[in-house]
């Protein structure tokens, strides 16, 4: 008989006081007075104040024990400060490669009701995308993969390149991965959509099914962390 897998020890918090404190690297988190470090050794500083506070927020609620399951705007900004700010361009070249499988250049052509739904979402979308951008998106019913324009490409690729702030950039990376479009999360970087909203507008899908077939508790817990890692990222958005 196999043994049970077994979770790794949390570590034991080892700290009672959480502040934030403005220096010439930015707004640090300290523990009992002490700078905090990411895995890689990194000040842990972030340049504005709003989520600096919510990364000490995190820090200070946690218990006997430290875990980072709870804490998604700490696990973001490590992710920031570790790696995308070192290696930006290999974000953007990430994000560029989900411009080519949008969710929403992909329509369901059955039952009619989903696909209603899906239009009604996501066309509003395509109408913003070719608005701001000049640009459209190729759409297809099924899971065939469609091509996308190549200036359809170039163009968000460009967009990309403007997004020299490596908090804004891992934010929208983030959101991107967790919505499987690119267009979702630029619409939240512009203001055109709101995180919630665009949450929505990711889930139709998935909506559909739980609205046939009800909705499963391990599933929603799954949901309900992604969606905590979307407002994260919301929030590194905002700064």
């Amino acid at each position: 008989m196999s043994n049970p897998i077994q979770k790794p020890e949390l570590p034991k918090r080892f700290y009672t006081d959480v502040t934030v404190e403005e220096t010439a690297e930015g707004f640090e988190i300290r523990l009992d007075g002490r700078p905090v470090r990411t895995p890689a050794r990194t000040l842990l500083a972030l340049p504005a104040r709003a989520p600096a506070e919510a990364v000490a927020a995190e820090w200070a609620g946690q218990g006997t024990h430290i875990d980072p399951a709870t804490m998604p705007v700490t696990r973001l900004v490590n992710t920031v400060l570790d790696g995308v700010a070192n290696d930006p361009n290999a974000t953007r070249a990430d994000l560029a490669r989900y411009a080519e499988t949008d969710l929403i250049a992909y329509r369901a052509d059955e039952p009619e009701r989903l696909a209603k739904r899906q239009a009604e979402a996501w066309d509003p979308l395509a109408a913003w995308l070719e608005e701001r951008f000049g640009v459209r998106i190729a759409t297809a019913a099924g899971v065939m993969h469609v091509a996308q324009p190549p200036e359809t490409l170039e163009a968000l690729r460009a967009r990309l390149g403007e997004e020299s702030d490596p908090f804004r950039l891992a934010a929208i990376h983030q959101m991107t991965t967790l919505t499987g479009s690119l267009i979702l999360a630029l619409a939240v970087a512009a203001d055109r959509l709101d995180a919630a909203e665009a949450w929505r507008l990711a889930h139709v899908d998935e909506d559909w099914n739980i609205s046939l077939w009800g909705e499963d508790e391990e599933a929603k817990a799954r949901r309900e962390a992604r969606f905590a890692d979307m407002r994260a990222a919301d929030l590194l958005l905002r700064g």
